[in-house]
């Protein structure tokens, strides 16, 4: 299943990694990702920052908030700053529930308090929970199978599965599990570009205008009990954004006429 899927994505990772991420070097290479990936996955959970907001406050820090913007979107587009560096210089950790509550940690570590003063960033939930229009199950029984996922993911991992099929796949039950009080949307998307990354795969970026197509993806898991589209629009997400910057790198390329 996904063979062809899988041909057309190693054909243009091969392409992009030549002619895109090879011809960058590496620090501007993870900044460039990582604005873009900040911007667009606290924009899913309705973080009003655009991608140059997310440049400015990068570049600038917490002293230069744009013009429009809260405190409150400022602290969280930080925290998932934190949580990025924190994995992109952990690859090497174990894919365990150690990780996983870390990451949690620190993407809600300054902005938990205000939005649910009584739970604990990093720490599981200890009421059933709710996005949305979903109600999730029993928040005891889901949080009982986060280590069995943890370590199916990990030997998927290591019996050679596509690492976009992993990461797609873990993504869909871990947000199928929901065990954080918040965050899980975000935690979820940088663990699965910790597997990418992992594998030296280009990092996945959902943009805000694919949000609904994304969660209707993710509905699909419990609705029809598979997670075969989600696979698959992790697959055409990932595709579109390599041609996509393959063309805007060709086009800019191009020769201009000054005068």
């Amino acid at each position: 299943m996904f063979e062809k899927e899988i041909a057309d994505y190693e054909l243009i990772r091969k392409e992009y990694q030549q002619k895109i991420a090879d011809r960058m070097g590496h620090q501007q290479w993870m900044e460039y990702n990582e604005i873009l990936f900040s911007a667009h996955s606290c924009a899913i959970e309705g973080n009003s920052f655009t991608v140059d907001d997310t440049r400015i406050l990068r570049e600038q820090g917490m002293a230069m908030i744009p013009v429009g913007r809260s405190l409150l979107e400022c602290t969280e587009i930080a925290d998932h700053f934190r949580a990025f560096d924190f994995m992109l210089n952990h690859l090497e950790t174990p894919f365990d529930e150690a990780l996983l509550k870390e990451i949690n940690r620190l993407v809600t570590e300054h902005t938990l308090d205000y939005r649910v003063p009584e739970a604990i960033p990093g720490e599981y939930t200890t009421e059933d929970m709710a996005a949305g229009d979903t109600i999730f199950g029993d928040h005891e029984t889901l949080i009982a199978r986060v280590p069995k996922l943890m370590a199916s993911t990990q030997q998927a991992l290591d019996t050679g599965q596509h690492p976009l099929v992993v990461a797609a796949k873990w993504h869909g039950y871990y947000e199928y599990l929901h065990p954080f009080r918040d965050g899980n949307g975000r935690t979820g998307r940088l663990l699965s570009n910790f597997i990418l990354l992992r594998a030296a795969h280009p990092l996945l970026i959902i943009e805000l205008k694919d949000r609904s197509e994304y969660i209707n993806a993710l509905k699909m898991i419990r609705t029809e009990g598979t997670d075969e589209h989600l696979v698959a629009f992790f697959f055409k997400t990932a595709i579109s954004r390599m041609k996509s910057e393959l063309t805007q790198k060709k086009s800019n390329t191009l020769p201009m006429l000054f005068f």
